[in-house]
C-alpha cells in the first residue's frame, strides 16, 4: 500500500530524477542510496519510492527530487522464478523466438505461424512425457507385472485389475497435469489487470513502442484454449491409438475422428495469424477457441469412460501400443518445422540485408536458433523424466530393457543427440575461447594502455586484472556463433528420431556404420541422461543462488528478464510479461509528474533502460518535451538490436533520441559484459565517423577509475563492470548536463 504522503510536487517547475533499476533486484533504498524511503505510488510488486522527508539528504544534487521505480518483483518472486526457470524455460525460449524475427514484414505471418505450431508441439510433448510415465511405464507395464508391484503399495492397489481400468484411472494423472498448466497459464496476474488498455491501438512505426500498449489477455486466452484443447486431444489420441492397434470398433473410430478433428482445428487456428491476433475481445473468435477447448475436455471424459468400460480385449505387447511411434513422429514434425522456419528466416534476412548499410552477420537468426534450443530442451527434459521413472521401476540394478521398461527408441535418440550437442558445443566453445584469446587480450591491452598510460610498475598486477575483465567482457559477442552451432546440433539430434521409427537402436547403428562399440554408446546414453538430470538440478540451484550471489544474479537475471520482457505471443504457458504493467505504469507516472509542472530526468540501468526506451516511445510530444534520458549499462544495442532486429533497430533508437530532443546520455564501460554503447564507442584512438546529435549520446567510462589506491584509501578503486554508477562523478556530471538542457529548453517547450 502506498504511503499516505502526497505524491504530487512541492514546487512547480522542479526536476524529478526517476531511477529505474536493472536486473539486480535492488531495494528502493539501494537505488536511491538513501536509508529511509517511503512508497508514494504503486504496490508491493511495482512501486515508486522517494526519500522520506525530514531526514538528511532527502533530495539529490542541486535540490533534485529523487524517485525510484522498483519492478523486480513483477517477473515473479524468488521461489516461483526458480521453478519457472526449470519447467517453463522451453516455453519461454519458444516465446522469445517469435520476437526475434527479421525486419521483413512480408515473412512475419509465416514466422509467427510456424513458431506457434512449434510451441503447440512443446505442449503436446509435455503431455506425452506424462503419458509415458503414467500410462506406459506404470499402468501398462508395471501394474501387470507382479515382480514390479512387489513391495510397492503405492502401485499394488490397481495391480491385477483389467487393463482398461488401469489406463482409465492413471489417465487422470496427465489430465491433472494439463489442468495444472491450464491453471498456471490462466492466473490473472491481479497486479497487471489495472494496466490493460481496454482498446486496441494501432501499431507504431517501431514495434518496440507497442510493448505494454496492447492488452495481451485476449491473445493469451485464445492461445491457452487452443493449447489446452490440443493437450487433451493428445491424451485422447494416446489411449485410442493403443486400443485401435488391436480392436477398432465404430465407437473408437468416431472418437478417433473427433480427436483428429480437434488437433486439426488447433493447427488451423494457429496458422490463421490475423484471426488469432485480433486486438481486444472478438466474440466469435473467443467463442470458437473456448468451444474447441470444451469439446476436447468433453471428448477426454468420453475416451476415459470408454477405456474403462469397453469389454474389447487389449493387445498384448511389451509397451503401450503406438506410444513410441507417436513420440517419434512428434520429434520428426518438430524437425520439419524447425527446418521450415530456418528457410523462411534466412530468405527474409537476405531480403532485409539488401537494404542494410552494414552486414547483418548472424543477426536475425535468433528465431530458428532459439526455437531449436527450446525444442531440444523440452525433448531432453521429457526423455529424462521417462528414463528416471524407468530407473525407479528397475529392480536390483537389472537393466530396464531386460525387465521390459525400456523407454521408446525416440527418447534414446533424443538423449544421445542432446549429449552429442552439449559435448560438441563445449568443445567448440573451448576452441573459440582459445582461438580468440590472443585477439581479445590484444584489444584489452590496447584499451587499458590508453586508459592508464602512466600507471606505475607496482600496478602491473592490477592492470592485468583490468585486462582480464575487458577480455572477458568482449566474449559476449562470441556467444552468437556458439548458439548457432548448438542449435544446429540440437536440430540434428531431433532429426535422428526418424531412426527410432525404423526401430533402430543407437548402439546398433553407431557400431555398424561408425564403429563405436555398443558399450561405449550405452555409456554415452547413460552419461547423457545424467547430464540432463544435472542440468535440471543446476537450473534449480542456479535459480536459488542467483538471488544470493550478486555477480551470478546479473547473468541469470538478464537472461530471465530479457525473456519475460516480451508478451506471450507464441506459448501461453510461458512466464507472464512484466512489461505489460511496467511500461504503462511508468508512462502514467511520468505523464502525471509533467502535467503537475515538473520536468523529469529518467535514469535507467541495464534492463531498466529498456523499459524506459519502450516508455519514451509511447509518451506524447507534450510530455517528452520535458523529459531527458540517462542510461547506463544498457543492453539496447549490444543485445536487443542483435537479437530483436525488427523491434530495436537503429531507427527505433534514433526515434528515442528524437522524442526527448536528444537530451540523452548513455554511460558504458569496456568491462561490462552486458551493456555497451548505443551509437558510438568513443574509445581513445578510435576514428568515429558518426555525426549529428547521435554522436553526442555515448560517453565511455574508464573502469576502474584508477589502478592505484588514492591517498585517502588503502586499496585501488574496484572494477565495476555491469554495476550501477550512481555514486560516480561521471554520473553526477551527466545528471547536471541533462538538468541544464532541461532548464534551457523549458521556455521553448513550456
Amino acid at each position: 500500500m502506498a504511503d499516505a504522503s502526497p505524491t504530487g510536487p512541492t514546487t512547480s517547475g522542479e526536476v524529478v530524477e526517476l531511477r529505474v533499476h536493472g536486473v539486480s533486484g535492488a531495494g528502493a533504498d539501494q537505488v536511491l542510496d538513501r536509508p529511509y524511503v517511503h512508497q508514494v505510488a504503486g504496490d508491493r510488486s511495482g512501486g515508486f519510492y522517494r526519500p522520506r522527508p525530514g531526514y538528511p539528504d532527502s533530495t539529490g544534487m542541486d535540490g533534485v527530487t529523487l524517485e525510484a521505480y522498483r519492478w523486480s518483483d513483477l517477473p515473479s518472486g524468488t521461489a516461483v522464478r526458480t521453478l519457472s526457470l526449470v519447467f517453463l524455460l522451453p516455453f519461454m525460449l519458444c516465446n522469445v523466438a517469435l520476437w526475434m524475427r527479421p525486419a521483413s514484414s512480408a515473412a512475419k505471418p509465416v514466422i509467427v505461424a510456424v513458431c506457434r505450431v512449434l510451441a503447440l508441439t512443446l505442449t503436446m510433448l509435455y503431455v506425452l512425457s506424462i503419458v509415458g510415465v503414467a500410462l506406459d511405464l506404470i499402468a501398462w507395464r508395471c501394474m501387470g507385472n507382479p515382480t514390479c508391484l512387489a513391495e510397492r503399495s503405492w502401485l499394488s492397489w490397481l495391480g491385477g485389475r483389467p487393463v482398461g481400468l488401469r489406463l482409465g484411472v492413471l489417465a487422470l494423472l496427465p489430465a491433472a497435469a494439463i489442468g495444472f498448466l491450464w491453471w498456471l497459464g490462466g492466473r490473472p496476474g491481479h497486479s497487471y489487470d489495472a494496466f490493460h488498455t481496454g482498446s486496441p491501438q494501432a501499431e507504431s512505426v517501431h514495434s518496440l513502442s507497442g510493448v505494454g500498449q496492447w492488452d495481451g489477455a485476449p491473445l493469451v486466452g485464445r492461445l491457452r484454449s487452443v493449447h489446452v484443447a490440443a493437450a487433451f486431444a493428445t491424451l485422447d489420441g494416446s489411449l485410442l491409438a493403443a486400443r485401435a492397434s488391436a480392436n477398432a470398433s465404430w465407437v473408437m473410430v468416431v472418437l478417433l475422428v473427433a480427436c483428429g478433428a480437434v488437433l486439426l482445428a488447433c493447427l488451423v487456428l494457429l496458422t490463421l495469424v490475423q484471426v488469432i491476433d485480433r486486438p481486444g475481445p472478438v466474440p466469435w473468435v473467443d467463442a470458437v477457441t473456448r468451444g474447441l477447448r470444451t469439446i476436447a475436455f468433453g471428448l477426454t471424459i468420453l475416451v476415459i469412460v470408454d477405456t474403462i468400460i469397453s469389454p474389447a480385449p487389449w493387445p498384448r505387447s511389451g509397451a503401450l501400443p503406438a506410444y513410441g511411434a507417436t513420440v517419434a513422429w512428434l520429434f520428426v514434425s518438430q524437425t520439419v518445422l524447425v527446418g521450415l522456419l530456418g528457410v523462411v528466416v534466412i530468405r527474409a534476412r537476405s531480403g532485409a540485408r539488401r537494404g542494410s548499410p552494414r552486414p547483418a552477420r548472424l543477426r536475425a537468426l535468433g528465431a530458428p536458433v532459439f526455437v531449436t534450443i527450446a525444442a531440444g530442451l523440452a525433448v531432453a527434459f521429457s526423455a529424462e523424466l521417462v528414463y528416471r521413472m524407468a530407473d525407479v521401476l528397475d529392480r536390483h540394478g537389472v537393466p530396464a530393457e531386460r525387465l521390459g521398461y525400456a523407454p521408446p527408441l525416440a527418447y534414446k535418440w533424443a538423449i544421445f543427440g542432446f549429449f552429442l550437442a552439449v559435448v560438441t558445443a563445449l568443445l567448440v566453445g573451448g576452441v573459440v575461447t582459445v582461438l580468440t584469446h590472443r585477439s581479445r587480450w590484444r584489444a584489452a591491452r590496447a584499451i587499458v594502455a590508453a586508459d592508464f598510460p602512466h600507471a606505475p610498475p607496482e600496478a602491473a598486477d592490477r592492470l592485468r586484472r583490468v585486462e582480464q575483465a575487458v577480455a572477458r567482457a568482449r566474449f559476449t559477442e562470441r556467444f552468437e556463433p556458439l548458439t548457432v552451432v548448438y542449435a544446429g546440433l540440437a536440430a540434428f539430434g531431433l532429426s535422428t528420431s526418424l531412426l527410432g521409427l525404423l526401430q533402430l537402436h543407437p548402439a546398433d547403428v553407431l557400431q555398424e556404420y561408425v564403429g563405436v562399440p555398443v558399450n561405449a554408446v550405452n555409456f554415452f546414453l547413460g552419461t547423457g541422461s545424467y547430464a540432463i538430470a544435472l542440468l535440471v538440478l543446476g537450473l534449480v540451484i542456479g535459480g536459488i543462488f542467483a538471488y544470493r550471489t550478486a555477480g551470478f544474479r546479473r547473468y541469470v537475471g538478464v537472461l530471465w528478464d530479457l525473456g519475460t520482457f516480451w508478451p506471450r505471443a507464441a506459448h501461453p504457458f510461458a512466464p507472464p510479461c512484466y512489461a505489460e504493467r511496467a511500461v504503462p505504469e511508468l508512462a502514467k507516472r511520468i505523464s502525471y509528474l509533467v502535467e503537475q509542472g515538473q520536468t523529469v530526468l529518467l535514469t535507467g540501468h541495464s534492463q531498466g533502460s529498456v523499459l524506459l526506451a519502450a516508455t519514451v516511445l509511447q509518451l506524447p510530444p507534450r510530455i517528452t518535451d520535458r523529459v531527458a534520458l540517462l542510461t547506463y549499462g544498457s543492453p539496447l544495442c549490444r543485445l536487443y538490436s542483435r537479437l530483436f532486429p525488427a523491434y530495436a533497430d537503429d531507427a527505433a533508437l534514433r526515434e528515442i533520441g528524437e522524442r526527448v530532443g536528444w537530451r540523452w546520455i548513455n554511460l558504458w564501460r569496456d568491462t561490462d559484459p552486458i551493456g555497451g554503447w548505443i551509437f558510438a564507442g568513443h574509445r581513445p584512438g578510435d576514428t568515429e565517423t558518426l555525426t549529428g546529435p547521435a554522436a553526442t549520446v555515448d560517453r565511455r567510462l574508464t573502469d576502474p577509475e584508477d589502478v592505484v589506491a588514492p591517498p585517502s584509501d588503502s586499496v585501488p578503486p574496484p572494477i565495476l563492470g555491469h554495476w550501477p554508477c550512481e555514486s560516480q562523478e561521471a554520473f553526477a556530471l551527466a545528471v547536471r548536463d541533462l538538468m541544464a538542457r532541461l532548464r534551457a529548453d523549458r521556455p521553448a517547450t513550456g
